[in-house]
């Protein structure tokens, strides 16, 4: 069974780019300040306590670089999407930030039970992988409407 090219608007792209950027240069960030510490929030003391918490890693990587790879993974398959409308590239666009967004509920979870502080740079990422979700679900109900060829 084959399958219309799935046709994902330009501005839904453009928007997933740019928050694919923003939680990028954020979960790069929070890994420079995992290996250098002295992480100094303005708004909220708590960054630093996360950030030190034995939930910050996962076998004994840091959970940032995992985001790292997150977002360049959700930014290439973007891209790629442009540059060949693959319908490969549009169902890792469609599903994929679900993972994501799990992941950060999690985190988010943590965060207020468990560890009780908050650090804002994780919550500005978290944010950024909500909204890649959010846009994500367009592009799955557009998916969902396309029928199969014959």
């Amino acid at each position: 069974m084959q399958f219309l090219p799935i046709k994902i608007n330009k501005y839904l792209l453009l928007a997933i780019l740019v928050l694919a950027l923003l939680g990028l240069g954020d979960a790069i960030f929070l890994t420079i300040k995992y290996y250098v510490g002295n992480i100094n929030c303005s708004l909220w003391s708590g960054c630093q306590e996360v950030l030190k918490s034995s939930y910050a890693t996962m076998f004994g990587v840091p959970l940032a670089i995992f985001g790292v790879a997150y977002y360049l993974f959700i930014l290439f398959s973007a891209l790629a999407y442009l540059q060949t409308n693959k319908n490969i590239f549009a169902n890792i666009l469609a599903f994929v930030p679900s993972f994501g967004f799990l992941f950060s509920l999690y985190l988010i979870y943590l965060q207020l039970v468990v560890i009780k502080y908050i650090c804002i740079y994780c919550m500005l990422s978290a944010l950024s992988s909500t909204l890649i979700f959010i846009l994500s679900l367009i592009i799955f109900w557009q998916y969902k409407k396309i029928p199969p060829l014959s």
